[in-house]
């Protein structure tokens, strides 16, 4: 199963962001389930992400969420996790 999880930063966050942003990189590596990723951009800096992850159940997905460096350094305003189908692409 495919789930979106976007996630928008908390006001002012972006140096969270950026000094997390290694440990982000290697926790997808290291799990091996996020199907692809990228930041939202409002104004020209990254105000959040989307990710697309390949589980077996929204609790994976939302545990995935619960451990991702970004979430611990307290990045997130909100996390919204939603079973997604690809279509297109």
């Amino acid at each position: 199963m495919l789930f979106a999880v976007i996630c928008r930063d908390k006001p002012g966050a972006l140096e969270i962001r950026k000094a997390t942003r290694e440990a982000h990189l290697a926790y997808i590596q290291q799990t091996g389930i996020v199907d692809m990723a990228g930041p939202l951009i409002e104004g020209g800096q990254m105000a959040g992400s989307l990710v697309i992850l390949k589980t077996d159940s929204a609790d994976q997905a939302l545990a995935w969420t619960r451990d991702d460096p970004y979430a611990h350094a307290g990045l997130f305003q909100s996390v919204e996790v939603i079973e997604w189908k690809k279509v297109i692409g």
